[in-house]
């Protein structure tokens, strides 16, 4: 793809500058007065009240122009970028209709990736923070001509902690876990799993060799959330990646 059509493609958005989002636990390179603890969770609470009603701003603007919304969570190398490529690559026919969303730290290593498939790609940035917000997913809708969009999908910044406590508005959560993460990736981080919709466990192809037992992962993702719909999928060997996209209704 030549330059100039890559740029069309691609938009990258950073939060406001000096924008002091929340607590949740992070350093920020300052320190607080004593005392001042109370009033830290204090604003965590009306960050995240705040967080969530936005969240449903963005669910009721999909549903009235008809956008499909899956945000996509994982740890960094579990397979996310890989499996919007593979879904992106599949509905060539539709790349028109898609916009991703990608969130991470600092770079557009990722956006650059799926741009290059030919669909509309916003980078956002987020700069400190480790979890995209339905404030910075507004942001990203605003910069960029939606008017054919039917399927949104949103890569958030790769971790399984700080992004379950943040919804986006989208229809749907996915999971993505590989098993060369280990085998207790799951026990280890149930509060991502407890609001989630769909598990995608990936790379099962290296399951033998990493010693990772499938079936326990998926049994360990069940016993969090009964609900959770589990797919194996190999996305790089193009196991399982159909299966996905006709359940997230693409």
């Amino acid at each position: 793809m030549a330059p100039k059509e890559e740029e069309k493609k691609r938009i990258v958005i950073t939060p406001d500058e000096g924008e002091h989002h929340h607590a949740h636990g992070h350093s920020h390179g300052h320190s607080h007065p004593t005392g001042s603890e109370i009033v830290d969770i204090k604003l965590e609470e009306n960050f995240m009240d705040r967080n969530k009603a936005l969240a449903h701003e963005n669910l009721e603007y999909f549903n009235e122009h008809g956008i499909r919304t899956v945000n996509i969570l994982g740890s960094v190398g579990s397979g996310k970028t890989s499996l919007i490529e593979a879904i992106s690559q599949k509905l060539a026919h539709r790349q028109d209709e898609i916009l991703v969303i990608a969130g991470d730290v600092t770079t557009t290593i990722d956006a650059d990736r799926i741009a290059q498939h030919g669909v509309k790609t916003i980078q956002v940035n987020t700069g400190v923070e480790c979890h995209l917000d339905a404030k910075l997913i507004q942001k990203a809708l605003a910069s960029a001509d939606i008017s054919s969009t039917k399927i949104i999908i949103i890569e958030n910044v790769g971790n399984l902690i700080c992004p379950a406590d943040f919804p986006l508005g989208s229809h749907l959560r996915l999971v993505v876990v590989s098993v060369t993460e280990g085998p207790w990736m799951i026990q280890k981080h149930p509060v991502m799993f407890h609001e989630a919709d769909i598990l995608v466990i990936n790379k099962i192809d290296l399951a033998k060799v990493m010693e990772v037992d499938v079936d326990q992962l998926e049994r360990d993702a069940k016993q969090i959330n009964p609900k959770l719909k589990v797919f194996r999928t190999s996305v790089r060997n193009n196991i399982g990646v159909d299966e996905v996209i006709q359940y997230l209704g693409f």
